[in-house]
């Protein structure tokens, strides 16, 4: 019997490591990280209530929970690692999957992950800056540390980083059930804020602030699609991937109501939006002396979600490699270890690059901006399978309603913005995307100059120790 050393380069595979308890934790993980300890005092400040603030968190996650039906539906029917991409790529062609590919990770993944790896730094190193921010360049070296240690350990080991991510994914969800019964400790003993009472007044009811808090508020719960990313990964996806997230996804939305609602019970709406760090301010009236644990628990919980990211989103880049949307060397996996360790210090690469002049509230608002054009993209590939293609073999089907539902929502998210308030950003942004088609005609639908890259494969594929990989069906 053959050995995995004795295998041909064609019989190797990445390994299925995700069951339905790693899967939770991973879509758990990565959605619970800096978010809601970030962006709260931002939805309050654009929406300019705390019940408004509430609808939107609440609404978000039905979103989110909509949205995260949809998919399962469709990573029943496309069985293929590779979220987005590779779902756009089955429903609407190569031209709009490489578009899809290109800006997720150029821009969207890296910008999303350094959002994360800032929010790690900033909490780490806040509670040795008690009457001031810490130094840019220390947040920025810090970020670019755990970055790295990251890469490392996702590329080593698979199991390793999944038993992380469920560790950081515990961890993480006790701080929130701390947030929440000190909220309902105070306000059983009567001892508020006031927050809640008039709590609609002032609400601002133009698009452009509600597009935005909406933005600010689906950054926390982004992190729903992950598992799609992984199909291929997951131990009878059939099954556990629609379980999974219809665990994850109500679990995590139920958690940040709740601290939400903490939140507005221990602080007033002043103190909330004038917080640099929610969670933090929080801590500091709550638990006093002990309140630098909400600071630890912020780390942590970005940390968890940053791992969780890499272990994603290194293998959209693997997959679109694979399909000849990107270099070969990055469909390539460790010929022992079996992880697609070349995407994953590709991405490494373009994240610290993006670190250089990272801000949290640009990367944000852009990142959501342009998730919502591909989620958008994705939804409608649903569509079309219903409508064009129902004999597919599927395991869950929705009710056609849904992927609409999820449709109209993003084409509000992408267009409110722009239409209530115009900035030469979002032009950018799509000509961003649309640039893209300028590398496909030429180096992807055309294969000029096919043989460039060829002597740096060969010298990575023997340096890394990679070969090509055949997928997991």
């Amino acid at each position: 019997m053959a050995t995995e050393k004795d295998r041909s380069p064609d019989e190797l595979k990445l390994k299925t490591e995700v069951g339905l308890l790693s899967g939770v934790s991973l879509i758990a993980g990565v959605m619970v990280g800096s978010g809601i300890f970030m962006s709260p005092q931002y939805v309050l400040l654009y929406i300019g209530s705390p019940g408004a603030s509430l609808l939107i968190w609440a609404a978000s996650g039905l979103l989110a929970m909509l949205a995260s039906l949809s998919y399962a539906e469709l990573g029943t029917v496309i069985r293929e690692s590779g979220g987005e991409y590779i779902y756009i790529l089955r429903t609407s062609g190569n031209i709009m999957a490489f578009m899809c590919a290109f800006t997720n990770n150029i821009v969207m993944r890296p910008t999303g992950m350094i959002a994360v790896a800032l929010t790690f730094a900033q909490n780490t190193l806040a509670p040795f800056y008690d009457d001031c921010l810490p130094p840019n360049g220390a947040v920025k070296c810090l970020a670019a540390l755990g970055i790295m240690v990251l890469t490392v350990l996702n590329c080593l080991n698979v199991r390793s980083s999944i038993r992380v991510t469920v560790l950081f994914m515990a961890m993480k969800v006790l701080a929130l059930v701390i947030i929440v019964i000190g909220g309902v400790v105070l306000l059983i003993q009567g001892d508020t804020s006031n927050s809640l009472q008039n709590s609609f007044d002032g609400t601002k009811l133009s698009i452009r602030p509600m597009g935005i808090a909406f933005y600010q508020c689906l950054w926390s719960y982004d992190g729903w699609n992950t598992l799609n990313h992984v199909t291929e990964e997951i131990n009878h996806p059939e099954v556990n991937l629609p379980r999974a997230l219809m665990i994850a996804v109500p679990m995590v939305t139920i958690l940040y109501l709740l601290v939400n609602v903490s939140y507005l019970v221990v602080m007033t709406t002043t103190e909330m939006i004038s917080s640099s760090a929610v969670a933090v301010t929080w801590g500091n009236k709550v638990l006093g002396g002990w309140g630098w644990v909400m600071s630890v628990a912020a780390a942590l919980s970005a940390f968890g979600s940053l791992n969780g990211s890499f272990f994603s989103g290194g293998r959209v880049c693997y997959v679109a490699a694979r399909e000849g949307h990107m270099p070969d060397i990055l469909a390539m996996a460790h010929m022992h270890r079996r992880t697609p360790s070349p995407a994953l210090i590709f991405n490494t690469i373009i994240c610290l690059i993006v670190l250089i002049p990272g801000d949290f509230q640009a990367i944000v608002n852009f990142f959501s901006f342009t998730a919502w054009i591909f989620y958008g993209m994705t939804v409608s590939g649903l569509l079309y399978l219903k409508i064009k293609k129902p004999d597919l073999p599927r395991k869950i089907t929705v009710p056609i309603i849904i992927p609409i539902l999820v449709l109209l929502a993003a084409v509000f998210l992408v267009l409110a913005p722009i239409i209530d308030d115009p900035q030469i950003e979002y032009l950018y942004v799509i000509l961003f995307i649309m640039s893209s088609s300028m590398i496909y005609i030429p180096f992807i639908h055309f294969k000029l100059f096919p043989g460039l890259l060829n002597k740096l494969t060969v010298f990575l594929q023997l340096f890394l120790e990679v070969a090509p990989t055949a997928k997991n069906l």
